[in-house]
């Protein structure tokens, strides 16, 4: 069980989901696709790429699924200061 990953767009639990995540699992409350850079423990918007994985393939859309051998879920992917920016300016 993922019992600690929460969604990194909306922040839903993804405890209902097991791992490792597949590239077809999708958030339950937004649908977001899971297997994707910004759900990584690798990703940081910091570094070339927006990636710390030297081997890691370039991906330049971070928020579709991709076939990265490297993905790992990361518990703090959801940021619920960037959440509430989005919210705002919608």
């Amino acid at each position: 069980m993922s019992d600690k990953l929460s969604c990194y767009r909306c922040g839903e639990s993804l405890a209902a989901l097991s791992l490792p995540l597949s590239r077809q699992d999708q958030c339950p409350g937004c649908s977001a696709d899971l297997h994707v850079c910004k759900m990584c423990v690798y990703f940081d918007v910091r570094v070339p790429r927006q990636c710390r994985e030297d081997g890691a393939d370039d991906v330049t859309e971070k928020e579709r699924t991709n076939f990265c051998d490297w993905f790992k879920p990361s518990e703090a992917a959801f940021d619920p200061y960037r959440k509430a920016q989005a919210d705002a300016a919608q």
